[in-house]
């Protein structure tokens, strides 16, 4: 464990849990740092499936740890470090092939819905609220995770988020396509990973190769490449395939091997 982050494994499903509640789950340098070791490990793991990402105590994360800026951005040097870090993190879990679900409960703001937007689904808490604030701040946001907020939301509500700095609440983030599901906060866990065993239930393969299609779409690939055409023929040659096919004609569930 790292400070302030932590990961576990619970079967097929790993959790990585921002666990520094005393302040909001704030995310520091050191934890940025960490998570690009940590998704790798995620999968690396043949025993894992998917993962989750959530926060210790009522929140998800408020954001960056801003208490850090002053000594860690108050240069060009720094801030081009500390950007590093945060640009690594990000793209280590928007280019996941298994997928990542993030548990949101409280707030979700800053850097903590930045880390919300690279993962895969967002479930969230009735009462939590999500904002992204770099107009607070004088930060101009990553392009990168510019393009992944607008290709949730739409140009119109990624301006909302990101010049207004205004926070929403959970019913709005949805309406606004930021959200999947909005929960009793009673039953988000159990609504979670109830989605999570689905996704478990289904082909990894066809998951894991439909989840690198959609991230070279949303990247700004128009076309297929090399790499889809061989992704789209390994599945069609390969077990789960055969299995998915053979459950189908004799009506039963299938039992999909590939991990």
């Amino acid at each position: 464990m790292t400070d302030g982050i932590e990961l576990e494994r619970d079967g097929e499903v790993a959790r990585l849990t921002l666990r520094r509640p005393e302040k909001m789950n704030a995310i520091s340098f050191g934890m940025w740092s960490a998570i690009p070791g940590i998704v790798a490990d995620v999968e690396r793991d043949p025993a894992v499936t998917v993962l989750v990402l959530t926060g210790a105590g009522t929140d998800f994360s408020a954001g960056a740890d801003i208490g850090e800026f002053r000594d860690l951005r108050s240069s060009a040097d720094g801030a081009a470090t500390y950007d590093k870090a945060v640009e690594a993190a990000v793209a280590a879990l928007a280019s996941m092939r298994k997928p990542s679900v993030a548990m949101i409960r409280g707030n979700c703001i800053g850097g903590g819905c930045q880390l919300a937007v690279a993962s895969d689904f967002r479930f969230a808490a009735e009462g939590s609220r999500f904002g992204i604030t770099p107009s607070k701040l004088g930060i101009v946001y990553h392009f990168d995770s510019t393009r992944q907020l607008v290709s949730l939301v739409g140009p119109a509500n990624a301006r909302y988020f990101l010049l207004s700095g205004l926070l929403v609440d959970a019913v709005r983030a949805r309406e606004m396509g930021l959200v999947n599901e909005v929960f009793p906060a009673g039953a988000l866990e159990e609504s979670t990973l109830d989605f999570v065993r689905t996704l478990g239930s289904r082909s990894q393969a066809s998951i894991r190769g439909m989840n690198r299609i959609i991230g070279k779409i949303v990247a700004g690939q128009a076309e297929p490449d090399s790499e889809v055409d061989e992704l789209r023929a390994a599945a069609v040659h390969g077990e789960d395939y055969a299995e998915g096919v053979a459950a189908f004609l004799e009506r039963r569930p299938p039992n999909f091997t590939f991990r």
